[in-house]
Order: structure tokens, then sequence, then C-alpha cells
């Protein structure tokens, strides 16, 4: 049985005088989901996490939670809670006492109010004896965890985040990324989830919506964002591409300057527009008849990702990358690449 919509959004706008900020943005959200909303700069994330929180008002439209209207609900009224980036943590508390904040406006008893900490403290990964700490001798990393912890305790049906790991080093953000889908998946619980980072999208969420200028411009899970994008914009802000401007040409797709003509992508029709290829998905050419067309080239410079190698091959003015696994094989400078017409997406733009 499919999970049932949490939260939904009905044509919802939000004006600034005459800036549209969220422009006719309809969405369903599952319970128990993890859904991430990633656009770069000024794309319309944030305000649209306000409205969803009941920081802002919608100017047009209906936000839903559970079928009942919330547009005018405040968010102090509404059964959800907001991680900021800032963690807006009391400095003067304990841990303990930061995350019993939520339960003692409750006016829940004191014992209960410690047995409920300590637990939200163990689901976030901290000791019960970080309890009574101050929340200023902690680190970043264990100022996140204190900013989950009074989330949690606050027991909320969705849990908002505002680029919560946007702040940090790299080494800890990789681990804060696994446990909040730990934690997620051991609670149940629904995330929405604001990020400007791919990699953090693509490794915490069940689906993805990304914006631009105030839309939704796709949703899907991190697979389908990124193996099928639906437009040049979705491609290129997910991971790095190749893009090839292609014309029509007996039937096939002409790159005119590299010179090679391109099978179409499988049930796209022979367009003019830009033929988009993935780093991974570019093979270099060893003997053997090609996938398709072969473009001749030279290795520039090559970078080490973890496992992969990423090569810059040059060629005729163009500069596209070239992904492989570490352990493969090593290129000859001199190169022939090539890609299956269903690695390639065709955008008209």
């Amino acid at each position: 049985m499919a999970p049932e919509t949490i939260l939904e959004l009905k044509s919802v706008d939000k004006h600034f005088g005459g800036f549209v900020a969220v422009d006719r943005v309809s969405l369903s959200i599952a319970e128990g989901e993890f859904f991430t909303i990633v656009g770069p700069s000024g794309s319309g994330k944030t305000t649209l996490i306000r409205l969803l929180v009941g920081m802002d008002k919608p100017t047009h439209g209906d936000i839903l939670l559970r079928g009942q209207r919330i547009n005018d609900t405040p968010a102090h009224l509404r059964p959800t809670c907001m991680v900021f980036q800032s963690l807006a943590l009391f400095p003067h508390m304990t841990v303990g006492e930061n995350v019993e904040y939520p339960l003692k406006c409750r006016n829940v008893d004191k014992a209960e109010r410690r047995r409920r900490a300590e637990e939200c403290l163990g689901l976030a990964h901290l000791p019960a004896g970080y309890y009574d700490r101050p929340v200023t001798k902690c680190s970043g990393g264990e100022r996140q965890r204190v900013a989950l912890a009074r989330a949690l305790a606050f027991d909320p049906e969705i849990l908002f985040f505002d680029e919560p790991l946007s702040a940090i080093d790299y080494r800890l953000r990789k681990t804060l990324e696994k446990e909040l889908k730990d934690i997620q998946r051991e609670t149940g619980k629904t995330f929405v989830y604001i990020t400007h980072s791919l990699e953090e999208a693509m490794i915490m969420s069940d689906r993805i919506g990304v914006m631009r200028s105030g839309r939704l411009v796709q949703v899907g899970s991190p697979r389908e964002i990124y193996k099928a994008p639906n437009s040049r914009f979705v491609s290129e802000f997910m991971g790095e591409v190749n893009v090839l401007p292609v014309t029509p040409a007996n039937g096939k797709l002409m790159c005119e300057p590299l010179g090679v003509a391109f099978d179409p992508p499988p049930g796209e029709a022979v367009r003019a527009g830009s033929l988009v290829v993935r780093p991974e998905d570019m093979r270099f050419v060893n003997g053997g008849p090609p996938p398709n067309g072969v473009i001749e080239g030279e290795i520039f410079n090559e970078y080490l990702l973890g496992s992969r190698v990423q090569y810059q091959v040059r060629t005729r003015g163009f500069t596209l990358l070239v992904e492989r696994l570490r352990d493969a094989e090593q290129p000859d400078r001199q190169i022939a690449l090539s890609f299956t017409p269903e690695d390639s997406a065709l955008f008209p733009e």
C-alpha cells in the first residue's frame, strides 16, 4: 500500500510586490518520505520552506496538511518543526535544557522531560552524558546533533531543514548526511530538506524537487533526476555534463564543431538542440565497432576523484570530460571517444 500524502501544495504563489518568489507550485509529499528541494541561489527554495513552516503566508493557492488547509495556521500551532542553518540554540542553556525546551513549553513534567531528552540525544548520536554540558562547549557537529534532538523532542509530524549542514567541514558533513538519513528511517518521520548541494540531495533523499525561478521544474527519485533530466538546466544542475550542439543531418545529429554525426537518443525526433552526455557515460574506443560517432582528441589533464579518475579531453576547441574507475587501464594521450545513444539526452535549448 502506498503511503498517504501528508503535505500538499496546490498552485501556491508567493509575491513580494511585483516579484514572484514562488510561482504556481503544486506538490504532494508522502508520509515518512525524505523529500529534498534543491536549486541555485534565488530559485525560491527558502521562500517555499517558509511557506510550508508557516513563517509566511502564500499569496495564492493552498497548503494542506493531511487534507486540512493550513494557510492561516501560525507556525507555533502546526505539528511541524524547523531546524535552521543557524541552529538557533539557546547559548545560556545546557544541552539537556535546549532539548527539553519544547517539552517544557508544553508543561511536560520534569522526569518525563529528562527521559524524552535522553532518548532524543541517543537518536541524534549523542551520549546521555552530554545532558549537563553547556551548549557553548559543544563542537559544530555536536551542536547540529543538539538542534536535531530538540526538534525530535517536539515530536513533530514533519521536520523541515533549511541548509543545516552548509557551514560545517566536508568530512563532518558526510557523517551527518548518513546519520540524518538513518534517523529519518529509524523514526519514520517525514523530512523536508532544503539545500543547494547536489551531493546532499543525492545521498539522503527519497525524492528530489528541482527549483528554478520560483518553479518546481522536475520532481523524481535521485536516479530519475540524474539519469533522465527533463531539461538542459536540470542535467547541468545535477552534475557535470558534456554539451554538444547538434543539428539534423540525414537522420542523424550533426555536431558541426566536431565534424561528427551521432544517432539520436531512443524515441527522440531528430532536431536541433543540445546533446547532453555525462562524463561516466563517455567511453574510450579501444578497437571494435564504436557504439556511436567517434570523437578524436587528446587528454590534457586528469583528476583523481576517490574511486574514479576524471580526464579532461581537448578536441577542436572543445573540452570534454570522461570518467573511469581508478583501477581501469591508463589510456593513451591521443584517444577516441564515443557513447551509446541510450546514454545521451537531447534538449531543444
